[in-house]
């Protein structure tokens, strides 16, 4: 190889090299991705959405214009999943994903669930046909502002929650709800029906929902039956005599749960069954 050719090829190693580096280049993305998932019900909620920053910018009726769909977010659409049958303020929605498209007002949001998955942040491909439902909500003034803008699920019980959309000075709350009491005695029906293990579960359930709590009590006995010393059980026995205002049992039963608490090293439960021997004499 004379000297022409093997300047030549160092300059041509040289260009590959520099650019194979910067097609490997990383940089942070100016709106940042994000996942949260929530258990829920019997299921789970999961969003997948990105997150843009104010950046001293006025972001709605401006950055965001009123009256206008928005992808609520940034790059893709946000997608919102639900393993379970839900209600989005009180409109029935089925198990899936879905986009969450928006339509910002100044004293109200349009919130829609939209079954297209492919349109993105093209909204000129926006068509209500795909809409699964349309609600209305109302939002909030925060005394505080938010600098990136977030997505959460708020105020989750067994069977609601609240999604928050949230950025500048701006919330906006929309509530879902589920319906899990005919499952869960469905289950419980059946579960009883073939296997002895359940009777906590079962009893706690009849318990913390004001089912049948003479139930409830025969369960809770059976499980401590087969569990002598589980504190846990013989606490909610306690907590289910209370309910049925046998107060003098509930003391009985709680003043086990203090002995087998302490027994046990176990702090929590011995200050709750002194508390509820408290409350029982009380009453």
């Amino acid at each position: 190889m004379n000297k022409i050719s093997m300047i030549a090829s160092a300059i041509a190693f040289t260009f590959v090299t520099l650019v194979s580096q910067a097609q490997t280049l990383k940089t942070p993305a100016p709106s940042t991705s994000q996942t949260i998932k929530q258990a829920f019900g019997l299921g789970d909620i999961t969003v997948d959405y990105s997150r843009p920053s104010v950046k001293g910018r006025t972001v709605f009726g401006d950055l965001v214009p009123y009256g206008k769909i928005w992808r609520t977010g940034a790059n893709a659409a946000t997608k919102i999943t639900f393993s379970d049958d839900v209600k989005v303020e009180g409109k029935d929605v089925k198990a899936g994903t879905y986009a969450i498209y928006t339509v910002p007002n100044k004293d109200s949001w349009e919130v829609m669930l939209y079954s297209d998955l492919t349109i993105g942040g093209n909204t000129s491909n926006y068509k209500t046909e795909n809409e699964v439902i349309r609600v209305v909500v109302k939002p909030t003034a925060l005394s505080k502002s938010v600098e990136t803008f977030t997505i959460n699920l708020s105020d989750v019980t067994a069977t609601s929650t609240t999604l928050e959309i949230l950025w500048e000075k701006t919330s906006v709350p929309v509530k879902i709800t589920t319906e899990i009491d005919s499952k869960v005695m469905k289950n419980i029906e059946t579960t009883m029906a073939v296997d002895s293990r359940p009777y906590f579960q079962a009893a706690n359930y009849y318990y913390e929902n004001n089912k049948d709590l003479n139930q409830a009590l025969i369960w809770v006995n059976k499980a401590i039956e087969q569990n002598p010393k589980a504190f846990w059980m013989t606490m909610l026995k306690a907590r289910i005599q209370l309910k049925l205002n046998d107060k003098k049992s509930a003391i009985a039963t709680a003043e086990q749960t203090v002995a087998l608490a302490t027994e046990a090293k176990n702090d929590d439960y011995t200050k709750m069954a002194n508390d509820l021997i408290a409350e029982a004499k009380k009453k």
